[in-house]
């Protein structure tokens, strides 16, 4: 007999086959309320079995009107993105590192040259020295913006 876990992972691939959309949105509450279990289960299995090594990137909103939204990543897709989004982890982020991983991408044709070169004006220090932030303060902010512009490429790559 299945757990609960397996069985609101099977409803949420469920789901997620028949959507029409390239994403599902359900609203936590509604969900654990469904499977009669405390919101902080569903937490776990949307960490555990639905993580981007896994295929899939979720996005949360909190609060009263907060929903969950889970894309399907491709398996072909997902390696490359993985890649890039586990090097920007970390304190080791260096534009330049991130220079060369965008180069690669767009000589294999993950990302096109006008992504690149938007993402390439995140991680431009020229931007962040102008505004007078320390070195530490833009690379924060440049992994953080990044990141985020990544997880939006990453929902409709595919």
């Amino acid at each position: 007999m299945p757990n609960l876990t397996d069985c609101i992972e099977e409803y949420l691939k469920k789901l997620l086959a028949l959507s029409s959309e390239r994403y599902i949105e359900i609203q936590r509450r509604a969900l654990a309320r469904k499977f009669a279990c405390v919101p902080s289960q569903i937490n776990y299995v949307l960490e555990r079995r639905f993580s981007l090594e896994r295929g899939y990137l979720v996005e949360s909103r909190r609060g009263g009107g907060g929903w969950i939204r889970i894309y399907r990543i491709e398996t072909g897709q997902a390696r490359p993105w993985r890649e890039v989004m586990n090097s920007l982890n970390g304190n080791n982020f260096e534009p330049s590192r991130i220079r060369q991983l965008l180069k690669r991408m767009r000589e294999e044709k993950i990302i096109s040259m006008r992504e690149a070169r938007l993402l390439e004006t995140v991680i431009n220090d020229g931007i962040y020295d102008a505004n007078g932030l320390s070195r530490e303060k833009a690379r924060e902010l440049q992994h953080e913006l990044l990141n985020e512009a990544l997880e939006e490429l990453l929902k409709v790559s595919y």
